[in-house]
């Protein structure tokens, strides 16, 4: 039965303010002997209220305060700080770091006996006491450690709201449970105040006053989402704990009274101020400077000059989410590394776990951004690309990674990142670059750029670049095809080139030209199996997990859709001598007690063999050098690989391209529908080639940083053929002719095909090619 039994709540009986105040006594007494043990306790009713007194828990966890969390990257040298997580606005100080102006205008004002109690105020208690008996709440007298320990239990009860709705919206159930959680921790109950009174005498015992009052300062609620001290004096005056001057750290103490009526960053706040503004908060920061005056921490002369100073908020709000990383051109990689630690089970066994961690767990986070080259990217873009065009859903991305470590070194596209529910046109937090469980895109289809995995197929059968191709038919049925994983049916397949037309060519003439027909014939002599078996040893998946691959022959000409991200991985393998290694965002992670945590690492594995890969890196660099993406070359000494990729009437435009060190993916094209980019025109260059103006400035930018070296040499009989190639054609021995003294040998091409390089058994000087003058395919 309730202590505080009355018919008329106004109006109490004399026994519940008896009880009240022997219970305050009580609580006295136990401060009394934990303070000082030596004082004699008599008497049987004291000792019975002590004893049953002491059977309430005295030990209370103090678990991990929610921090918030922060996202870097690297400018130059520096890391700097990009975007800031939090389900809770908190950054922990210690003791020296909280100004000792505001350590004393808390305790002058809520706690004066702070250093010489038990934990409990006594005399604060027994006036709260009083003031329920007389028909008041139960409320007053709470000391520091009192409110710290009312924190704490409040604290859990948001941390326990928090997770509940980690993995979904949170249920009527959950939000009972919270409800009552939160009743417990801070109703106006007798109950509740006993075991307030007894955990704090614990708290008392087990850590030191500095403990105490640091604590205090870093869990306590300045209003909205802003806890702790250092959060305040962030967002309120743009300062820091330590810098919190007298004014300042008296308006925080006062806001602590009543934090969402007090608060100095709400227009209501202030409606019914004075010339000072924000009236009530004003008359409690002067409470909170008198008291000051009364303790002896400020003179006279202070306590004047503060109260005549009007309270003057500066609100530097901390942006929570990858919205405020837009600031470095970086909001869509930010949400890549925020959907990496949501789903990577380094960080925590469950989705709930992983969101607790991410908004809790004050994680600084360093990720593998380079903000250099990602400002390069995103302005190259830019300066082609609009985030919004009246005429078609225009997207554009690019995407940088180094060969050999994953670390994922640009991720930047036309749009602005926008996660609400109110993105308007040019807005949206659908990440092109990456795949669906990590920024919602389904990919795009690939074009030409696929064709770097028929080549690796064409190599491994034992075929090689100098093999001659009759790339004149067009038409074909599935039956002309074997896929030895997939039944095909007899289906037509209609074949056409997007730049030129078919002809008697060599392999490599057809990878630099990008003949669709040569591919096609090519095609015949393989199992269209080999062809995706060696796309996926190479990291190749579809963006859209749940999608099914297209395994017809259209497969070669880069029907699947696929994430830019992941055709960068697949060239970084190629340039890697065959070894693919999987993306990385996150360098390092240090969580709030400065410990660092695992982090996803690369996982680099043998996709193809590597003279293979040699053999189609040495096939794609003269794609760069005399073929189709000539124009998008920096010819800055960096030896470069690549290939373009054109969708059917040019919805979508690639160029992936690759040095020893980088690899990029850089696309144009239609997000939805199907307006063709060749009908386009962006700052004068036709939308077919929009994607080399794009790539070029990229390529500069990342040659300059990071340089490269010379690509591994295939063997010659990948690059020549040899008798175990089914196409091979030995050259004819011919006669050597006598030579004369008047004639000296100046050979200006030789037995190989015009634009093959020489090389053994393809000897003198190969015949200029013209090139495609950066026409795409």
């Amino acid at each position: 039965m309730s202590i505080l039994n009355s018919r008329n709540s106004h109006r109490p009986s004399l026994n519940a303010i008896f009880a009240f105040i022997g219970i305050s006594a009580v609580a006295g007494i136990l401060v009394a002997v934990s303070v000082t043990p030596a004082v004699a306790v008599t008497g049987m009713a004291a000792q019975t209220a002590i004893g049953a007194f002491d059977g309430l828990p005295s030990y209370l966890q103090i678990g991990t305060l929610d921090q918030r969390s922060t996202i870097y990257a690297k400018q130059g040298n520096q890391q700097v700080p990009i975007a800031t997580f939090y389900a809770q606005n908190r950054q922990d100080v210690s003791y020296n770091d909280i100004a000792k102006v505001v350590r004393d205008a808390a305790i002058d004002t809520e706690d004066p006996t702070f250093y010489t109690e038990g934990g409990i105020n006594i005399s604060g208690t027994i006036r709260g006491a009083l003031s329920t008996g007389l028909g008041s709440n139960v409320s007053g007298g709470s000391s520091i450690t009192q409110q710290y320990v009312k924190n704490v239990l409040v604290q859990q009860c948001d941390a326990q709201y928090i997770n509940n709705g980690s993995g979904g919206p949170v249920t009527a159930a959950q939000q009972a449970s919270y409800q009552t959680c939160y009743a417990n921790a801070s109703g106006v109950t007798v109950d509740r105040k006993l075991k307030e009174m007894r955990y704090a005498i614990g708290i008392n015992k087990t850590y030191t006053k500095q403990q105490v009052l640091t604590g205090y300062f870093n869990i306590t609620g300045f209003g909205g989402q802003v806890y702790g001290i250092q959060a305040a004096a962030e967002y309120y005056f743009n300062t820091t704990a330590k810098n919190l001057n007298l004014v300042q750290a008296a308006t925080l103490v006062a806001i602590l009274n009543n934090p969402s009526n007090l608060r100095i960053d709400q227009p209501a706040n202030a409606a019914n101020g004075s010339a000072n503004g924000y009236k009530l908060t004003l008359a409690r920061r002067d409470y909170v400077l008198k008291r000051m005056l009364a303790v002896g921490s400020i003179t006279a002369a202070e306590e004047k000059a503060a109260i005549a100073t009007p309270i003057t908020p500066q609100i530097t709000p901390v942006q929570t989410g990858c919205a405020a990383a837009a600031a470095y051109n970086a909001a869509y990689f930010c949400s890549y590394v925020e959907s990496t630690i949501l789903q990577n089970p380094a960080f925590g066994a469950t989705a709930a776990d992983r969101m607790a961690l991410f908004n809790q767990g004050g994680l600084n986070i360093y990720t593998t951004l380079d903000l250099g080259l990602q400002t390069a990217a995103q302005n190259a873009i830019n300066a082609y690309i609009p985030a919004y065009d009246p005429k078609l859903d225009l997207g554009s991305s690019n995407v940088s990674m180094e060969v050999g470590t994953g670390r994922v070194v640009t991720m930047v596209q036309n749009t602005t990142y926008n996660d609400t529910a109110t993105a308007t046109q040019g807005q949206t937090a659908i990440n092109y670059n990456t795949d669906m469980n990590y920024g919602g895109s389904q990919g795009f289809q690939t074009g030409s750029s696929f064709k770097a995995f028929d080549l690796a197929a064409w190599l491994q059968a034992g075929y090689s670049l100098n093999d001659v191709i009759n790339a004149t038919t067009h038409n074909y049925t599935n039956a002309d095809f074997t896929n030895s994983c997939y039944a095909m049916g007899n289906t037509p397949w209609p074949v056409s080139n997007d730049e030129g037309t078919g002809a008697t060519m060599t392999v490599l003439q057809a990878t630099e030209a990008s003949v669709n027909t040569a591919f096609t014939k090519m095609a015949e002599r393989l199992d269209l199996c080999n062809i995706l078996n060696d796309a996926k040893s190479l990291g190749v998946h579809l963006a859209n997990p749940n999608g099914s691959w297209v395994q017809t022959p259209s497969l070669i000409l880069g029907t699947n859709y696929i994430a830019p991200l992941t055709m960068a991985t697949a060239y970084a393998g190629l340039a890697n001598n065959g070894i693919t290694c999987t993306p990385v965002a996150i360098d390092k992670v240090v969580n709030g007690a400065g410990k660092s945590l695992p982090v996803p690492q690369t996982t680099c594995t043998q996709g193809i063999a590597g003279p293979v890969a040699n053999g189609v890196v040495w096939a794609l660099q003269h794609v760069l050098t005399n073929g189709t993406a000539t124009s998008a070359n920096p010819n800055d000494g960096v030896p470069i690989m690549g290939k373009t990729g054109t969708t059917d009437n040019s919805l979508e435009n690639w160029l992936v391209t690759s040095t020893t060190k980088v690899a990029t993916a850089t696309w144009v094209g239609n997000v939805q529908g199907s307006v063709p980019l060749r009908s386009q025109t962006f700052k004068n260059v036709n939308g077919g080639n929009v994607k080399f103006a794009i790539a070029k400035p990229i390529l500069k930018a990342i040659d300059a940083q990071y340089g490269g070296t010379n690509f591994t040499a295939p063997p010659n009989s990948m690059i020549y053929g040899g008798p175990g190639d089914p196409l091979y054609v030995a050259p004819t021995p011919t006669a050597t002719p006598t030579p004369t003294p008047t004639s000296t040998p100046n050979p200006t091409s030789g037995p190989g095909v015009p634009g093959l390089p020489v090389g053994p058994g393809n000897g003198g000087t190969p015949a200029p090619k013209p090139g495609n003058g950066g026409a795409t395919g």
